[in-house]
């Protein structure tokens, strides 16, 4: 599995664990990052351009260390 992955499910386990918005929660995500949560798949390529935005924009919106 890629990083890219790991991060995606974290990111959707975070947002069922704080009951919030997922289409609200995945746009913002998506709109940070140029990359659409839910087209991250377990064969995804680690871009680590990508890798660095997902994280910083796990940690602005949702709080969340990845």
């Amino acid at each position: 599995m890629s990083v890219l992955y790991d991060f995606r499910v974290a990111i959707e386990a975070k947002i069922k664990a704080d009951g919030l918005d997922e289409a609200k929660v995945k746009g913002d995500i998506g709109l940070r990052t140029g990359k659409l949560v839910s087209l991250i798949f377990p064969s995804s390529p680690d871009d680590p351009a990508v890798v660095a935005k997902l994280r910083q924009a796990a940690k602005d919106v949702l709080n969340l260390s990845l």
